[in-house]
């Protein structure tokens, strides 16, 4: 085994290490390994960086771009309110309805807006209707994935492989290339969430319901004129803590502070929220010692609140977010966003302790209390997405306040957009990566989008990991490593003959799709499937299609795509939801897989 060939998999397994325990974002972790293998001479810097200029980066730039279009337009909120309708309250009624539209939208548009979009729309559709949320999300994060595996669009891994093919002389997808095994994976997994799923999936409140519950039993306390602690900050004052409780948070005149940093100065008139240190407990904490305190209220106590200027709202942090290894405390949410954080749950767990200290991970769920118009200052924020409509969220049982967007002349055109650029790539007159640049220009000459608001709709994030991802790969195939990889494979699969190989790479590149995304999954297995099938002398495009499938379909973890991410805090999931829920559908996938490729595309 040669130097750089030891070199490239001992960065292989530090960098799978890495993303496992969450050490930095992704991009940060494939671009540091992608550093390394350069630095230490595994392939020149003009290789290492050639995935940044694949022409998979500007097709999937432009989607983001059109998919922001058909949103702000309200093209997709027009879908999602025909879709849900009004007349039932029948959780496979509404699913028959649902997971086929999502699918079949996913299969044109990028999976996160759609997810982004349907999550508001359900949670309040569900309230209204009085259906547990849960019962809803995890099926349509799951339909969006479906659908994704039918077209060349359907997802990004479907354009990365795209790119890679034509990058090593081979013919690229057609536009419904994929939907050859894609439409049947489709329909079996549509019928399992209409089916099955709704006996599976868990049935709880949403966390907003539960946190108001909660905070009832908050112990509140307050400020009188006069109080030495007046002028002080909460250290000075030694209010952080009192007699097993902690300082939850601040309401100055219907302004909330939380957290509450240790430097904060108290006022006269300052209302304090204390809460029970390791759970919540109705009692009252001991005030002696502490003159100028008076309790305002003792568990269980009345929510008040200011409706006319202040909305409640639930954002997920996002991957590669500039919150995520920040503290809650060091994010400054009040002075960037003007929202005080009431509450933080990750994994379906309400996190009880001070949250000043608590660091982000990717898919924590903040509970935020705001000023007006936050939606529209920060839906397109790169560092988390809104799971709740405009207008926020009341506590208890009213309607959130539904956003309308314009319409009109905007609609038609975004609308009229994203069928030009699928009908020019799937006639195969244009490559999806010119459609879709011509795409945007139509929406930037018609004022639809705005040059601003286009760049921010793009996931830069996500366009990093790729470009990264595939300079691994690249390291990958002129170091060695993927023809000795494959290779071991061969040796183990060879003997059952070319559908066995098939399996095999394809449980490999699901279980990479859990620890490195999608599409670092397919970057790095393309070069292994070349090597098989030269190794073992079989057509390389099925395993290529097995690998690119494969890598869409992650359905047992919250972790493994962005979308079970973003419906995983919202749902009021918890991590063993999704295996209960999708691993009996994905062992099915695999089997659809395996059984119809070699039918498709004999090896």
């Amino acid at each position: 085994m040669s130097v750089d060939i030891l070199i490239i998999l001992v960065v292989l397994v530090l960098t799978f290490v890495a993303l496992a325990i969450d050490l930095w974002s992704p991009d940060a972790v494939l671009l540091t390994g992608l550093a390394i293998v350069t630095v230490t001479g595994v392939m020149s810097l003009e290789e290492a960086f050639l995935g940044f200029g694949n022409t998979t980066l500007l097709a999937l730039g432009s989607l983001y771009i059109i998919g922001a279009a058909l949103r702000e337009s309200g093209a997709l909120d027009r879908a999602s309110n025909f879709i849900l309708g009004n007349e039932t309250r029948s959780v496979q009624r509404i699913l028959l309805r649902l997971c086929p539209s999502v699918s079949m939208y996913s299969a044109f548009l990028n999976n996160t807006p759609i997810v982004a979009m349907g999550i508001p729309a359900i949670r309040s559709w569900a309230k209204k209707h009085h259906i547990p949320v849960s019962k809803l999300l995890m099926p349509l994060s799951y339909a969006a994935i479906l659908g994704g595996l039918c077209t060349l669009i359907g997802t990004s891994t479907n354009l990365i492989t795209h790119g890679l093919l034509e990058s090593h002389g081979f013919k690229g997808f057609s536009f419904f290339e994929l939907a050859w095994v894609g439409v049947p994976c489709a329909i079996v997994g549509l019928v399992y969430l209409v089916v099955v799923s709704p006996k599976l999936t868990p049935a709880r409140r949403d966390i907003r319901y539960q946190e108001e519950q909660n905070r009832k039993l908050l112990v509140e306390l307050e400020i009188t004129d006069g109080s030495d602690v007046v002028g002080k900050t909460v250290s000075e004052a030694g209010l952080s803590t009192i007699s097993g409780f902690y300082l939850s948070r601040i309401n100055r005149n219907e302004q909330e502070i939380a957290p509450v940093p240790d430097e904060e100065k108290l006022r006269a008139g300052d209302h304090l929220f204390y809460a029970a240190q390791g759970g919540i407990a109705a009692k009252t904490p001991e005030l002696e010692g502490y003159p100028g305190l008076k309790l305002a209220y003792q568990p269980p106590r009345t929510i008040r609140r200011n409706e006319k200027n202040r909305e409640l709202h639930q954002v997920v942090v996002k991957e590669g977010s500039r919150l995520v290894g920040a503290t809650v405390g060091e994010a400054h949410l009040l002075e960037r966003f003007g929202a005080a954080v009431t509450g933080v749950r990750r994994r379906g767990q309400r996190i009880d302790q001070p949250l000043g200290k608590f660091v982000l991970h990717p898919g924590d769920v903040l509970l935020l209390d705001t000023g007006r118009g936050f939606r529209g200052a920060h839906e397109d924020t790169e560092d988390f997405f809104l799971t709740s409509e405009a207008g926020g969220e009341a506590p208890g049982d009213p309607e959130e306040i539904m956003e309308e967007r314009p319409g009109g002349k905007d609609l038609y055109i975004s609308v009229a957009v994203l069928f030009g650029v699928i009908g020019l790539v799937a006639s195969g007159v244009l490559h999806i990566a010119l459609a879709g640049i011509l795409g945007v220009a139509v929406l930037l000459t018609f004022n639809v989008i705005e040059a601003g608001e286009a760049r921010k709709s793009i996931d830069w994030t996500v366009l990093i990991v790729i470009g990264a991802a595939l300079g691994l790969g690249k390291a990958m195939e002129v170091s060695g490593a993927a023809v000795i990889i494959g290779e071991g494979m061969v040796e183990l699969t060879s003997a059952y003959g070319p559908r066995a190989t098939l399996a095999g790479v394809v449980i490999i590149t699901v279980v990479l799709t859990e620890f490195i995304t999608n599409n670092g999954a397919v970057a790095l297995m393309f070069p292994i499937a070349l090597s098989v099938a030269e190794t073992q002398g079989i057509e390389a495009r099925g395993l290529v299609i097995g690998i690119t499938l494969a890598a869409s379909m992650s359905l047992i973890t919250p972790i493994g795509y962005q979308t079970n991410l973003m419906v995983y805090g919202p749902g009021n999931y918890k991590f063993t939801d999704f295996f209960k829920v999708g691993f009996l559908l994905q062992i099915t996938l695999w089997m659809v897989l395996i059984i119809l490729i070699p039918f498709v595309w004999p090896m």
